[in-house]
C-alpha cells in the first residue's frame, strides 16, 4: 500500500522549509473538516456533496503521493455521482491513512 509523503511538497517548494510546513499546516487544518463533510454528506446519502467532497479532498490526496489514491478517488467521485458507493472502504482507508499520517508529522 502507498505511504503519504512530502515528496511533491518539496520538490514544489525548491527548499524553501518555510513553504513547506505553510503548505502542510493548511492541509493539517483543511483536511480535517473536509473529511467530516463528506463523511456527513455519505451518511446522510447526499451522494452528490460528497462528490464534491471527494474532489476537494483527491487534491490533497495526490499533493501527499498518493498516486493510487488520488485513481481511486477519481473513480468514486464519478461512481457517487451515479449513486454508487462501491468504493467507499477503500476511499476511507486512503482518508484513514492520511489522518494518521497528519497527526504524526510535524
Amino acid at each position: 500500500m502507498e505511504a503519504p509523503n512530502l515528496l511533491y511538497i518539496k520538490n514544489l517548494s525548491d527548499g524553501d522549509t518555510d513553504f513547506e510546513q505553510k503548505l502542510l499546516n493548511i492541509i493539517k487544518h483543511e483536511f480535517p473538516i473536509e473529511r467530516k463533510e463528506y463523511l456527513d454528506n455519505i451518511c446522510n446519502n447526499n451522494y452528490n456533496l460528497a462528490a464534491s467532497n471527494v474532489h476537494k479532498l483527491k487534491h490533497k490526496i495526490s499533493i501527499l503521493g498518493l498516486l493510487k489514491g488520488s485513481e481511486t478517488s477519481v473513480e468514486f467521485e464519478n461512481n457517487l455521482l451515479k449513486g454508487d458507493t462501491s468504493l467507499q472502504d477503500e476511499f476511507e482507508s486512503i482518508l484513514d491513512l492520511i489522518t494518521n499520517y497528519l497527526e504524526n508529522t510535524n
